[in-house]
């Protein structure tokens, strides 16, 4: 739902980069498509998750995995990731990245039961993170500064925008028409044409030799996926079981480990100087809190649709399309209220709004109505997630030195797949627990009326320490 922006490791001039490339322009339409097919399956798996769950079997708490997996893989990976394809060449990380995330899909797609299906998932989150970071550095690279960038940056954050869209849509009409396999399917022939157009119209960037941070990068992953386990475990097993304080006890010390790790280290992939002090964290600890939410969202709203609305896929699709829609409205109008409110301003009153739809949420029952009881809150939820993202990256962006732009753009991409993680099973745990009493129907509004409880945090700690960036002299 957001993006940031990575630094070039690149020490050749542009006049360079023009002669290297071939077609630049078609260069730019690998990158534009790179970014659309990773946003879009972010979407599309969403609106496939009742019909994966009645063909494979999944109970209600491991169905979680089916999104939590790929986010975790992608979010304890991508810390690493910029920094390899520094090593490597962006070029380069962004076709083996591709490579790794078609073949996870046609895995996935071919998966006959749960298990293969969430290992194909977490596949996927590792090509996903290996490529992502490059989208942007090749973009700056295959661009000259100026109109001719602006004007490629701004369709580039068209594609991000417009991939959610496109993804509830395709996904609705591939598991409507052809089967819930083809959400994974549509993949593999979209990464090809990435894949030749990357080797024959993009050019390299440099390549920076800084020391990898394995370290940082193992005990962080290790510290997700032991929170994220805890949280979706305790569903099922309760708060008491031995496994849930055990995954807990490992994410604490795995965060320890990390801390230290960090202090030693010449390039560690989470710079502790982001984090020193509460104001310079709050964006960071936003773009958590806020995913926790709007993961939630699209995980129970899709269900809701199709559980106790009895839509199909598609219908699920065209019913989210208005929520996207608002998004994209307020996307474009944003960088020109920016300046004139501010970032602390016009950020609060996004999540604000965000808070507002999610408690309407929380009014949906069996006898709610789409343009009654839904549409509304999506409207105001598409409005408020269209003011929210912007300001937190620039002032998490703001007075970051160059040389931590990459790592402070991984981190703001892993804040928000690990929030999402963490939302998608603690609202899980939520919804189970009042499912299993009440009916699917109130698990599902009571899950989305908990998730304005990570918004409201976000609001006050948003509010509190957000700042107005100062504008270029």
């Amino acid at each position: 739902m957001t993006t940031e922006l990575s630094p070039v490791h690149d020490n050749t001039t542009m006049e360079a980069l023009e002669t290297k490339a071939r077609h630049p322009q078609l260069g730019l339409v690998v990158v534009f498509v790179t970014q659309l097919m990773l946003v879009v399956d972010a979407s599309i798996v969403n609106v496939a998750l009742p019909t994966i769950r009645a063909a494979l079997g999944f109970s209600p708490v491991s169905l979680s995995w089916v999104v939590t997996a790929y986010a975790l893989a992608f979010a304890g990976l991508i810390l690493l990731s910029g920094r390899v394809g520094g090593r490597v060449g962006a070029k380069r990380a962004l076709i083996i990245g591709t490579l790794v995330f078609i073949v996870a899909s046609a895995i996935g797609g071919l998966a006959p039961n749960s298990e293969i299906l969430i290992a194909a998932r977490v596949v996927q989150g590792v090509g996903a993170a290996l490529a992502a970071p490059s989208t942007l550095v090749l973009l700056i690279a295959n661009t000259r500064p100026g109109t001719h960038r602006a004007r490629a940056l701004s369709l580039f954050v068209i594609a991000s925008g417009g991939g959610g869209a496109i993804g509830l849509i395709l996904g609705g009409i591939l598991t409507t028409s052809f089967g819930w396999r083809w959400v994974m399917y549509v993949n593999v022939p979209v990464g090809i044409l990435i894949i030749v157009g990357g080797l024959l119209f993009l050019t390299e960037t440099g390549r920076s030799f800084a020391r990898l941070d394995f370290g940082g990068a193992a005990t962080s992953t290790i510290a997700m996926v032991a929170t994220v386990y805890g949280f979706t475990t305790a569903a099922s097993l309760g708060w008491a079981n031995v496994q849930v304080s055990a995954s807990f006890v490992v994410a604490a010390l795995a965060i320890v480990a990390l801390v230290l790790i960090e202090r030693r280290h010449s390039h560690p992939v989470v710079p502790l100087s982001m984090l020193r002090s509460i104001r310079r964290s709050a964006p960071f600890v936003a773009m958590l809190l806020v995913p926790a939410g709007m993961f939630g969202f699209f995980y129970f709203v899709a269900l809701f649709t199709q559980m106790i609305f009895h839509f199909d896929a598609l219908g699920t699709g065209l019913a989210l399309v208005p929520f996207v829609l608002s998004m994209m409205i307020v996307n474009q109008f944003s960088p020109r209220l920016l300046p004139r409110f501010g970032e602390r301003i016009f950020g609060a009153v996004g999540i604000a709004l965000l808070v507002v739809g999610f408690m309407l949420l929380g009014g949906l029952n069996a006898n709610s109505g789409y343009l009654t009881g839904l549409l509304a809150p999506l409207l105001i939820i598409g409005v408020g997630a269209g003011f929210t993202f912007a300001p937190i990256t620039a002032i998490a962006f703001d007075g970051v030195s160059d040389g931590d732009t990459g790592a402070a753009s991984s981190l703001l991409q892993a804040m928000q797949q690990l929030g999402g993680s963490v939302g998608v099973a603690v609202l899980t745990t939520v919804f189970v627990s009042v499912a299993a009493s009440r009916g699917e129907s109130a698990g599902i509004s009571t899950a989305l009326a908990s998730g304005a409880g990570f918004l409201v945090l976000a609001f006050v700690i948003f509010t509190i320490w957000g700042r107005r960036v100062p504008l270029p002299a």
